[in-house]
């Protein structure tokens, strides 16, 4: 396959030189990479100073007759060759036998001084035909590119059928234009790539917050930046105001032809992401009914629409994952669940279930949820292993263990087994703010006598609370005599009005001590 940059290859002064039926000679005056410099066209002129009619790019040919009355004076060919220098003249060719034989020694040796490429066009071969030659080169480009530009966009329109079009059309677009490219959601986060890690991590970090900005002025817009040394090429997708995301591409001003490549990707992504947009609500709506129905009891519903639509549900046992729906990522977060789905047909399914998305895997694969949690960095709470009678129970299970993890600020993943370990106080006190303002109340007195009168009413009972209420067990804790724990108890008793010797109060004040702030 053509790439745009082997596609884009314009003629150079050592294309040209290599032509052996122009039988040109090159004087060697200038470093190697002077003869890779393209050529935008050959002209002829014996002005002494031609600039004023010149542009840059060019090849100049001349037959020398500027020379003729200066007799090779090496000031004055200095300095013309110079002012061609200073022009952006990229080469120059002398025309033997035509008014002299050979090539000046002075305008050899000014062309050494200023690294200037010269090359001699022996008297057999006419002007018009190293410029004919340059003109059929630059023709045969334009052909090139016009060709590579038709067979790019019939490859991105292929690529734009496969099942993910979005991903093939990044991916293709890459290829052809040979260099990396992103494609960014409304969120500013990299949804797509290819190749995949194609930017280095301060780079990748350095965009993210340029595409964030760009989509932060929601204008729709074509810019260009620099990221080090790297150009970089940015297109909106969607309307102003509405704009659904951004795709990037690590190269610097295109031509015409690579533009139009990029219009037409630019034109079809920006089409897919508002179909998807509204096919996406569509099925979220669906697969939240369909998630109601599991919850209700009755899975014979969603197991029917679920294989016509996306493959059988998942195998149980299953585990239920749970994480925050009002994520700002969540569209993103459902867009990558549902190209899992599509891959692992019968391995997964979600759908939004009260106040968050709930994500159904087999409880032997639970590798989605990992990729989940790696890629977008989101919060799960799961739940235990369980069929689909116990979906319910599930749900509210992973709810809980996700609402334990944000309380506590735990890691990314919170087992509903790792939150029923720590018993049911410790849950009571952790999804409930009433339970602790009224530990906090009811170990109130004790503190303040503590702070009042400098005893340890509240440091004694709890130790006597862990140690099974044994007074023995209770000193060699603290340290103290037992007589002396016996006697804080007993001024613990009246300051909290209390009976310690009943169960219910030393249970009532154990749940106290774990709820407490």
């Amino acid at each position: 396959m053509t790439t745009s940059a082997e596609a884009a290859a314009p003629p150079t002064l050592r294309s040209l030189l290599s032509r052996a039926d122009l039988h040109l000679r090159d004087e060697d005056t200038a470093p190697d990479d002077a003869l890779s410099r393209p050529v935008r066209w050959v002209h002829s002129t014996d002005l002494l100073d031609p600039t004023p009619f010149l542009s840059e790019g060019l090849v100049l040919l001349t037959t020398g007759t500027q020379f003729l009355d200066a007799e090779d004076e090496p000031s004055i060919v200095d300095a013309y060759v110079r002012r061609l220098s200073e022009r952006g003249v990229v080469g120059v060719g002398f025309g033997t036998e035509v008014v002299r034989d050979g090539v000046p020694p002075a305008l050899i040796q000014a062309c050494r001084h200023h690294r200037m490429p010269l090359f001699e066009v022996p008297y057999r071969t006419p002007f018009i035909a190293v410029a004919r030659a340059n003109a059929e080169a630059i023709a045969a480009v334009g052909y090139a590119r016009r060709s590579w530009a038709l067979a790019a966009q019939r490859a991105i329109s292929l690529a734009a059928l496969r099942p993910d079009g979005l991903g093939a059309t990044v991916a293709e677009l890459a290829k052809q234009l040979g260099t990396w490219v992103g494609l960014y959601d409304a969120a500013g986060e990299l949804s797509r790539e290819h190749p995949a890690r194609g930017l280095d991590e301060p780079t990748a970090e350095a965009l993210h917050g340029e595409i964030g900005a760009v989509l932060r002025r929601g204008a729709r817009a074509g810019s260009s930046l620099r990221l080090g040394t790297l150009p970089f090429t940015l297109q909106t997708l969607g309307r102003g105001g509405h704009l659904r995301g951004v795709i990037a591409i690590a190269a610097g001003d295109l031509d015409q032809e690579g533009r139009g490549v990029v219009t037409a990707v630019i034109a079809m992504a920006g089409l897919a992401l508002e179909q998807q947009q509204g096919l996406a609500r569509a099925r979220g709506t669906l697969r939240a009914g369909l998630v109601q129905s599991l919850l209700s009891g009755d899975p014979a519903l969603a197991r029917r629409i679920s294989r016509d639509l996306w493959g059988s549900l998942p195998a149980a046992p299953v585990v239920v994952a749970m994480t925050d729906a009002a994520t700002a990522r969540i569209d993103s977060v459902t867009e990558f669940l549902e190209l899992r789905a599509e891959e692992r047909r019968g391995a997964v399914f979600f759908g939004r279930s009260g106040d968050g998305l709930a994500v159904v895997v087999p409880a032997s694969a639970p590798d989605v949820l990992d990729e989940l949690v790696e890629r977008f960095d989101a919060r799960l709470g799961v739940s235990d292993p369980t069929g689909y009678d116990g979906f319910a129970t599930a749900v509210e299970q992973a709810r809980i263990a996700r609402d334990r993890a944000a309380e506590r600020d735990g890691g990314p993943v919170t087992h509903f087994a790792d939150v029923a370990r720590s018993g049911v106080i410790a849950a009571l006190a952790a999804l409930s703010g009433e339970a602790r303002a009224v530990a906090d109340a009811e170990l109130a007195p004790l503190a303040a006598h503590d702070a009042s009168h400098a005893t340890a009413l509240v440091p004694t009972l709890r130790t006597w609370l862990e140690q099974d209420c044994s007074h023995e067990a209770c000193a060699r804790a603290l340290g103290v005599h037992r007589h002396t724990v016996r006697t804080r108890l007993a001024l613990a008793e009246r300051v909290l009005e209390r009976d310690l010797s009943s169960f219910a109060v030393r249970a009532e004040l154990w749940a106290a001590f774990a709820a407490s702030s």
